[in-house]
């Protein structure tokens, strides 16, 4: 797997990039293809705490998790630990997901952060909106580990968003 390792005001040193790599690894028993998936593993330093993003772009989901750690080091062992679990976790309805051989259904954000704006948007994200069925759409919620997710509805072919409710059950808003 490639990895894309950078630093959010803070400089990434080579044992730095050597021990996430080291780490990244053990995720790559479980990654069809792994030599052609490159994922991005962002460290922000927000005192006293050290936050990491690592999201890896597979063919048929995203995977993704933040974690604060009180070094790069803790952050990065809990991360690849959470990681795993979660694609553990997912691993059956991943495969029936593959075996049903259904078009490409990642979601590709691009994130941009503005700095100060009048209506107080502090950060947007743009998403390509793909077709995909309700159970398509709830797995890629949790593998995202979010609260809701924005989908086309391949069955209406409007635009509709997942979302889970307080007792961990799922509700629907889907556009007219």
């Amino acid at each position: 797997m490639k990895l894309n390792i950078r630093g959010e005001k803070t400089v990434i040193t080579e044992a730095m990039k050597a021990y996430a790599e080291d780490k990244m690894k053990k995720l790559e028993k479980y990654i069809e293809n792994n030599e052609e998936v490159t994922g991005t593993i962002l460290f922000k330093v927000r005192e006293p705490k050290q936050k990491i993003e690592i999201t890896i772009p597979l063919k048929n989901c995203t995977l993704r998790v933040e974690e604060e750690g009180q070094d790069f080091y803790s952050a990065i062992d809990t991360s690849i630990d959470k990681l795993e679990r979660q694609i553990i976790k997912n691993k059956t309805r991943l495969e029936s997901k593959k075996n049903k051989n259904r078009m490409d259904i990642i979601l590709d954000f691009e994130s941009v952060e503005e700095e100060e704006n009048k209506n107080k948007i502090i950060k947007r994200k743009y998403i390509e909106l793909k077709p995909m069925d309700e159970d398509e759409a709830i797995l890629q919620m949790e593998l995202l580990n979010h609260d809701f997710y924005m989908f086309k509805n391949i069955e209406t072919d409007h635009v509709a968003v997942i979302y889970r409710r307080k007792h961990n059950d799922y509700g629907l808003i889907e556009q007219e």
